[in-house]
């Protein structure tokens, strides 16, 4: 049976999922919350990770050593970046993953990682810095899922940070430096945890907010993590 492993920083972002589908709790060593439903061929893991890149790499670590998933798929909210053509409410989907923070700042500003010139993973002769792959065929199932059904999927790189933008100055210095749609925090690391194990990996993540000056009253995170849980759930049962 495939097994495909969902994994969300937080419960809210996974409750509508584990309620439609019946899914129950099972125990996983480290992993706050996980559940497990199943469909005519698959079997689905959903992982609470806990918010944040170390508790989403060592939730992803301890789930993929203790359940053998063959794919993980990333989701939860992130916040849009100004140019990036994208709403709140919109559904957005990873080309890769981007680690925004890991680099040197010198007089002359910020530089990624190449710079210093150690890749935080060398993989079948393959270095990675900043920029972490991700499955290209699992992003073109769900772009071809949600194109038949009439969905609109935005495609684009992602950004993981440590330090959530709070500012339109911010969000559009990150935009312009990796050419990059919207940022999270924990995608880059459930990535790089799938590339260190040799899984394919999907991220796809609804947009709550825009970057910019931080106003909570323009958020709609319910709405985002509800429509992107909407559209998990009839993919995975095609796959």
């Amino acid at each position: 049976m495939f097994t495909i492993l969902v994994t969300a920083a937080t419960a809210g972002e996974l409750s509508r999922m584990i309620r439609e589908t019946g899914a129950y709790g099972i125990a996983a060593k480290g992993v706050p919350e996980v559940y497990e439903w199943r469909t005519f061929r698959n079997r689905v893991i959903v992982a609470v990770t806990g918010m944040g890149k170390v508790n989403a790499a060592l939730s992803s670590a301890a789930l993929i050593c203790a359940l053998s998933p063959d794919l993980i798929i990333n989701t939860g909210c992130a916040g849009a970046y100004g140019d990036s053509g994208l709403a709140v409410g919109d559904i957005a989907l990873a080309s890769s993953e981007i680690y925004g923070d890991e680099g040197l700042w010198t007089a002359s500003g910020w530089h990624p990682l190449d710079r210093i010139g150690i890749p935080l993973a060398e993989v079948r002769g393959n270095r990675y810095f900043n920029e972490i792959p991700l499955s290209m065929p699992v992003a073109e199932k769900a772009y071809r899922f949600a194109e038949g059904r009439g969905i609109i999927l935005h495609k684009g790189k992602f950004v993981t940070v440590s330090t959530c933008s709070g500012t339109s100055v911010r969000g559009a210095e990150l935009s312009r430096r990796f050419g990059a749609i919207c940022e999270n925090m924990e995608g880059a690391a459930v990535a790089h945890a799938a590339l260190r194990f040799g899984l394919d990996c999907m991220e796809i993540r609804g947009i709550s907010n825009m970057v910019e000056d931080r106003d909570l009253s323009r958020w709609d995170l319910a709405g985002a993590v509800d429509n992107v849980q909407r559209f998990i759930m009839p993919f995975v049962e095609s796959l």
